[in-house]
């Protein structure tokens, strides 16, 4: 099984790119905690401080296909650079806001979060330039898993500055990591020698002559940002859940341990999936993710009133064991579906529909909640990976998906869902 990921990182550069790519994108998780904090020791509100987080999440969603565009013509070391520094000063801004402007904070968080950090659209489009057949698919694999790390890691040491320091210093830390990541993010793009647009000789076809089409105008890219947005905001309907029902026992100690299995099995999952020889079925995996959340269903309140919610750990992380898969097989599909000059517009997109699944989710899931209780939640979920589940049929596989992974020059390897 490790025998992908030998491979992998024998590739000049690759580590580097992936690490100091997940660098630039630690403080992702941590800052809607630190905002949130903030906020309410200005207001009281948690709405208002929904308000600004979203804010944050607007932003970081509109500019998602612009700077895709800009990254595909090229100079992405000098547009990690600058993002970085702007949103640097924007966090770095709001935590000297007094709190009784609290209310610049709205637009301060919008104009900060377009300047969000590319790095995540960026190195997923380097990876078809670097790497091919069962590396490819191990590497969209290890970004994924590897990406669990943050979500797990980034709230904990945010919570802990919030605790000891105060929210205005989380941010502070926050946006130091953000700028340093930032950094050493550009420069192995430089040392890569990966800043200018893609090569003609690796496009996945001729670029057609007249008015640049939208890749919107796609099917199978249109299929597929709806099914990422479906995705993600049923996978967020779930962090929201367990949130809500450790509020519920007043025991926010188990929104942690939680979340941090849900997130364990995750990252099991991804390390395995991307060990593995052959092409990924998304299809299998999509049904697996939906499975996963509907599990839950018959152990949660009202249905069912468990002692402790600890009981619930382990099918929590059977649950989680095809998160990652999922999202890596569908970083891989839009990698190969995507015009290879136009990759980085392509996740682009994808982080735009990321980041309106994310909005659709906490009033989504916080509704169904009220209305039905934590079940309510957890069918929420379960039908928007379902949904999610049930399009991607209809996302077609590509020559370079589809070719047969070989090993010395004849030996054919078996599919492996």
């Amino acid at each position: 099984m490790l025998a992908n990921y030998r491979r992998l990182f024998a590739v000049p550069h690759v580590l580097s790119l992936l690490v100091w790519s997940l660098t630039a994108r630690f403080h992702t998780p941590g800052l809607m905690i630190a905002v949130t904090f903030l906020v309410v020791d200005w207001t009281g509100s948690y709405s208002l401080a929904g308000l600004v987080a979203g804010a944050f999440t607007l932003g970081m969603a509109l500019v998602g296909p612009l700077r895709g565009r800009m990254a595909d013509k090229g100079g992405t070391d000098r547009l990690t650079l600058v993002c970085g520094a702007v949103f640097t000063v924007g966090l770095l801004a709001l935590t000297v806001l007094p709190g009784s402007l609290w209310w610049v904070s709205i637009p301060l968080a919008l104009g900060t979060g377009l300047f969000g950090t590319p790095a995540n659209q960026i190195v997923r489009a380097l990876w078809p330039r670097l790497t091919r057949g069962p590396e490819r698919q191990a590497i969209y694999a290890a970004e994924a898993t590897t990406q669990e790390l943050l979500f797990v890691f980034s709230p904990i040491l945010t919570a802990g500055v919030v605790a000891f320091a105060g929210p205005r210093w989380a941010l502070a830390m926050l946006a130091v990591l953000s700028l340093a990541g930032t950094l050493g993010f550009a420069l192995a793009l430089r040392r890569a020698g990966v800043t200018g647009p893609a090569p003609l000789e690796v496009a996945s076809g001729p670029v057609p002559a007249g008015p640049r089409r939208s890749l919107l105008r796609d099917p199978a890219l249109l299929v597929l940002f709806a099914m990422c947005m479906l995705m993600v905001s049923g996978i967020m309907g779930v962090d929201l859940v367990i949130v809500a029902w450790a509020n519920e026992l007043d025991a926010p100690y188990l929104v942690m341990v939680l979340a941090s299995v849900w997130a364990l099995g995750s990252l099991v999952g991804g390390a395995i999936a991307g060990g593995l020889r052959g092409r990924p079925r998304l299809v299998r995996r999509s049904l697996a993710s939906a499975a996963g959340v509907a599990v839950l269903l018959p152990f949660v309140p009202p249905w069912a009133e468990l002692p402790t919610p600890l009981w619930v750990t382990p099918l929590l992380f059977l649950s989680g064991l095809a998160i990652a898969p999922t999202l890596a097989a569908t970083m891989g599909r839009l990698g190969d579906l995507a015009p290879a000059a136009r990759r980085a517009e392509a996740f682009g997109w994808m982080s735009t529909a990321l980041g309106v699944g994310g909005a659709i989710a906490g009033p989504l899931a916080g509704g169904l909640i009220d209305l039905m209780g934590i079940a309510g939640g957890v069918l929420g979920a379960t039908v928007l990976v379902t949904v999610a589940a049930l399009l991607s049929p209809f996302v077609p596989e590509t020559p370079a998906e589809a070719e047969e992974t070989v090993i010395g020059p004849v030996e054919r390897v078996d599919d492996r869902p």
